[in-house]
């Protein structure tokens, strides 16, 4: 090998070569939006424990006072940062709030690190599924209705754990289902990685965290202008230990801090700290505008979920992810695509950036589309696919993992027990659990999924329309 090439290098030096238009995570949109002044020379800023630069894990300096800003600004009783993104939040949640053997509910569109946290802390996790949302035909969120009926099943649970909002921008109605869990004294763990900006003001939906949550975790590089895997982790009551949180956090967080994530974050806090009326003004004008020049054309659909950050799009005669594919050739990128349509996330700009080359150069991509033909629509698209609203998994997680397996035909699965999870990417969502009895509607589905261009993480085989099931008769019988 010639070990002169550095083939990511390289890679990424061609990416920006194509000056590409970000509508995807992380939330800095290329660098253009840098608060702090870092992103240009990173190098610079990449120090360690010096004497005047504080230790995260065990601060009383200026890493202190700013995670006290970050406090401060979110209204916490206490926050941190996370230089291992939200899915070191999400099992800190988990170890911090429950003990082994606890019944805990889980948002069934919860993020792959919500089920490693499960089986870290060898909780009893109970899916709830949520409502659909009828136009992006993706979950919103669970109903007071479908809590109430897990209540009645399992009275012994400890803790709820939401997705808020959704990875479409989809919120629902959390305050209620919140006020709902503390009347059973239910611990409430909010994964609210897409939500580390809605302090931002209204139009933006409250955050779980004014709502009651007990903690809440934000994704700050996704909306935010911080680095890929700074997050945020906010203890919102007195109910949560705050010492055991700061003893997991230790043992969890690499014991060398990236100086260039934590300084992002301070950044990041200080742009949505600092973000007015004029800022948000200007960022809906040209969010408006770029709106009314896609609804200009007549074969393209825009819908609007209630994160103003997030746009969602279809074209007439193609698949999400045929739109993907176009946008990608011209040098735009979406977040994510299904068969339906793409995912945009915007820039929370304030009133001295833009983004209207950049919403000018997509719509002008998309027209070239009107003359493109089309082809027809995947006849099943991405529909949560529940056959019940409250579910055990038939297996524990990590049983289900070690178990003896086997591969098997996809059409041949129905009835077995699946002995790994199947993780769409993104949104990392599972599709199917570890555990999960499979049924005729998910094998139909991922049959479906196997003659298009899905990218799934974890031990698959979807693409040979074959899957990975617990072998051992036996450990079906003890479950069932």
């Amino acid at each position: 090998m010639d070990q002169k090439k550095m083939p990511l290098i390289e890679a990424l030096h061609a990416f920006k070569k194509k000056k590409p238009v970000s509508f995807h995570v992380p939330g800095h949109k290329n660098g253009l939006i840098d608060p702090g002044c870092i992103f240009s020379s990173p190098g610079l800023y990449d120090a360690t424990e010096l004497t005047s630069l504080d230790d995260l894990h065990a601060p009383d300096g200026v890493i202190q006072e700013s995670m006290q800003m970050l406090r401060s600004h979110y209204n916490s009783l206490s926050s941190y940062f996370l230089v291992n993104g939200t899915t070191v939040g999400n099992l800190t949640m988990l170890l911090a709030a429950c003990e082994a053997g606890d019944t805990v509910f889980v948002a069934s569109n919860s993020h792959k690190s919500i089920l490693h946290a499960c089986s870290l802390s060898r909780v009893k996790p109970v899916f709830l599924e949520p409502e659909v949302d009828s136009f992006t035909l993706t979950p919103r969120g669970i109903s007071q209705e479908v809590l109430n009926e897990a209540l009645k099943l399992y009275p012994e649970a400890k803790a709820l754990v939401l997705t808020y909002p959704s990875y479409y921008g989809h919120t629902h109605d959390a305050e209620g289902l919140i006020s709902l869990a503390k009347k059973h004294n239910l611990m409430v763990l909010a994964d609210e990685a897409h939500g580390a900006h809605l302090t931002a003001g209204e139009p933006f939906p409250v955050s779980s965290l004014v709502l009651g949550a007990d903690l809440v975790v934000h994704s700050a590089h996704k909306t935010l202008p911080a680095l890929t895997m700074g997050s945020f982790l906010h203890i919102g009551s007195d109910r949560i230990d705050r010492l055991k949180v700061e003893r997991i956090l230790g043992m969890l967080q690499s014991s060398s801090p990236s100086y260039i994530i934590m300084a992002s974050l301070d950044g990041a806090r200080s742009y949505l700290a600092s973000y007015g009326e004029r800022d948000l003004a200007h960022f809906l004008n040209q969010r408006m505008s770029f709106i009314e020049g896609l609804r200009e054309l007549s074969f393209v659909t825009v819908i609007e979920p209630e994160d103003p950050l997030k746009l969602v799009i279809r074209v007439n005669g193609l698949t999400g992810y045929q739109l993907q594919q176009e946008l990608e050739e011209h040098g735009v990128f979406p977040e994510l695509a299904d068969p339906l349509q793409i995912l945009l996330i915007l820039p929370l700009l304030k009133e001295n950036l833009s983004y209207a080359e950049e919403f000018d150069r997509t719509i002008k991509v998309l027209k070239g589309l009107a003359n493109e033909p089309g082809s027809k629509l995947l006849s099943s698209p991405l529909l949560p696919i529940a056959i019940s609203k409250v579910k055990e998994l038939a297996l524990p997680i990590t049983e289900a993992e070690q178990a003896p397996f086997k591969w098997i035909p996809l059409d041949s699965s129905p009835g077995e027990i699946a002995a790994s999870s199947i993780i769409p990417y993104p949104p990392g969502i599972p599709f199917v659990i570890a555990g999960e009895k499979l049924t005729k509607e998910k094998i139909d589905q991922l049959i479906e999924w196997s003659r298009v261009n899905i990218r799934f993480q974890g031990e698959q085989r979807v693409k040979e329309k074959e899957i990975k099931v617990v072998k051992d008769c036996e450990y079906r019988h003890e479950s069932e």
